[in-house]
């Protein structure tokens, strides 16, 4: 008699050779697509701190590719040395105005602190013309009168908001050092990017080519084009027009020069005038001098924010046709997701995935014609 445990259905069809080997090859396609997704999250995990700066290294090598080439012409054909002047030089623009716009800050704010504890501490009267102020002219007077009167009552009855004021103000500078070192790290990043761009090019095409096909090359020289307009036209302007900004204001003596100094640059990047900050720091300062140097600040405040009218031609690339809204968008996310640096790396890297969306779709199999419009 027949175990009925070892009975097969009658229904149920066996297993062929066939099917083993497949489920086999099932498997074992599974385990090594596993393995491969653990080594690439792993290693996306590693390399997760450095992501942006090696972007931020990027860009820069491309933005100063052209210079970089004239700069090793001229020293004989020595890469690693141009690639070492131009990082040297760098490095003096950024750690220079740092030194001393913080400097100066830190000396405004000690010697505040000191004036307020041994009673001398005194803030000027407005002027009437703060009255005419739009909007806030009113309420600007009010508070500033009162804090002339008497400051000592002023502090203490808008204690919460000076507590919070100090705790951003110190926040804001820890911050600001910090983007500068991830700057400098960047800055090294692309030195050495520079010396071997013949094998990042060579990289670059590799992974273009195995993504895009035949249209690899036309979208490579596409994206270097984009990231050279943005760098130069938008972000080379913002930090002209911020290390002016800050030089005039710091000659001046305005307190926290760089923190206003950082917020012109903010502005300047997402396309608003940096008269917005200056305005009324220009505003601020007749109040407080004669009107000489009040208006010769004025003059200079003008002169920087009109300043993009005259830097654009000069620096913005030519053919690159990238939305204003778009960098906007980049920059201002690219700041939420990652600080300042994400200020400016968001907006190269969303107008590049603009610029590449867009050949993607122009460039489709498919032609769509375009609506007739009476």
């Amino acid at each position: 008699m027949t175990d009925p445990k070892n009975a097969q259905p009658e229904n149920q069809p066996e297993l062929t050779e066939q099917d083993l080997r497949f489920t086999r090859r099932m498997i074992d396609t599974s385990i090594k697509l596993a393995a491969i997704f653990i080594v690439l999250i792993w290693c996306s995990a590693i390399l997760r701190p450095f992501i942006l700066l090696i972007l931020w290294g990027g860009i820069i090598a491309i933005a100063l590719y052209p210079f970089f080439a004239k700069v090793s012409n001229v020293l004989g054909g020595k890469p690693k040395l141009a690639a070492l002047i131009i990082a040297l030089l760098g490095l003096a623009l950024l750690v220079v105005p740092t030194i001393n716009i913080s400097a100066s800050t830190i000396d405004s704010a000690q010697s505040v602190s000191e004036s307020i504890k041994e009673g001398t501490f005194k803030v000027p009267q407005p002027t009437d013309a703060v009255k005419s102020w739009p909007l806030v002219g009113e309420k600007v007077y009010q508070i500033w009168g009162h804090a002339s009167t008497n400051f000592e009552e002023f502090v203490v009855e808008h204690s919460e908001a000076f507590k919070t004021l100090t705790e951003a103000l110190f926040s804001t500078i820890t911050g600001i050092g910090a983007t500068v070192l991830q700057f400098i790290v960047s800055l090294l990043i692309a030195a050495v990017m520079l010396v071997n761009h013949e094998k990042c090019l060579y990289g670059s095409r590799l992974v273009f080519n195995r993504i895009m096909a035949e249209n690899g090359e036309a979208a490579i020289q596409d994206s270097v084009a984009t990231i050279r307009s943005v760098a130069q036209g938008i972000l080379g302007i913002a930090v002209i027009q911020a290390l002016l900004a800050g030089i005039g204001m710091f000659i001046a003596g305005i307190p926290g020069a760089g923190i206003w100094a950082l917020l012109v640059l903010i502005l300047a990047i997402v396309q608003l005038p940096p008269l917005l900050v200056l305005g009324p720091i220009a505003a601020y300062y007749f109040s407080i001098t004669s009107t000489t140097p009040a208006t010769i600040f004025l003059i200079w405040a003008l002169l920087v924010s009109f300043s993009d009218a005259v830097l654009k031609p000069m620096l913005l690339g030519r053919g690159i046709d990238i939305p204003m809204l778009v960098i906007l968008l980049g920059a201002i996310g690219g700041m939420l997701l990652s600080g300042i640096i994400g200020l400016f790396v968001g907006a190269v890297v969303l107008s590049i995935g603009y610029k590449l969306t867009m050949y993607w779709l122009q460039h489709s199999t498919v032609q769509i014609e375009k609506p007739y419009v009476d």
